[in-house]
Order: structure tokens, then sequence, then C-alpha cells
């Protein structure tokens, strides 16, 4: 099984930004303990970050075909990317919805997604170990599918 991992704005930044909502693992951090958890599951894991909108765009689009599933940490992107909606509308890939910090607990602008209704599910607020509890829920949800 393939499975995507796509991240949004800003995430290459951290272990540095603000890493009292964020925490202390980089993104590449993530992504050993990411590959680390999908080797048991038989699951090969294609990973990809961008700071821009249209880029992120281009990867859910490559998803048909190429992935069985995605993780997607869109970031900000979550909030405002009505081009990133209908790119997963479009491909009709299923994926998790995932963030590090709570966004029902952050600023009002926060508390909204506009992929949510998308998704099969959401793991919020679990920092680092989201991406985990996220594959682990998106392989449970394949495989008994």
């Amino acid at each position: 099984m393939r499975i995507a991992v796509l991240n949004g704005p800003n995430l290459n930044l951290l272990g540095q930004r603000e890493p009292e909502i964020y925490g202390h693992s980089s993104l590449a951090e993530i992504e050993a303990m990411v590959r680390t958890a999908a080797g048991p599951l038989g699951v090969e894991i294609d990973w990809f970050q961008t700071n821009h909108e249209g880029e992120m765009v281009d990867a859910v689009q490559r998803l048909r075909g190429h992935a069985d599933g995605a993780l997607i940490n869109a970031a900000a992107l979550t909030h405002s990317s009505l081009a990133l909606r209908d790119a997963l509308l479009a491909v009709k890939v299923p994926f998790v919805e995932l963030h590090l910090s709570n966004i029902f607990a952050r600023e009002p602008e926060r508390r909204h997604s506009v992929i949510a209704d998308l998704a099969i599910g959401m793991v919020t607020g679990f920092g680092a170990q989201s991406y985990v509890l996220a594959l682990q829920a998106l392989m449970g949800r394949l495989r008994a599918a």
C-alpha cells in the first residue's frame, strides 16, 4: 500500500517555529517517525512539503492512480484554500486531515477547515504523534473496506 503525506506552508520550520504550539520535532524527524511506523504496516510513504498553494494542489492531483490514501496537514491552507478543496474533490483519494495543534482551541480563524468534510477523519492536537495516529487510522479504514 502507498500512502502520500502532504505537508503545507511553514511546516519546514517545525522545531524552530513556535515550539510551544507545534513542538520541538523537525519535519525530518516526523518523517522518520512516520516511515518507522509504516514499515510494520507494509506501507510505502511518499513525503511532500511545500510553501505554495499551487504546488499543494499539484501534489493532490498527482495522487490519483499513485496513492491508496493520504495524510494531509495543509497547515494554513486548511482554513482558506478552496483550490485545495476542489483538487481533493476531483481526485477522490481517501485522506485523513491532521494537525499538530488542536485547531479548535486556537484563534477563531484557525477553527474552521475547508477540507474537513471531505476527509474520512481528523486527528488534531497530538503534536508529532498526530501523524502516526493518522496513519494507523487511515490504514485501519482502508483495510476494512
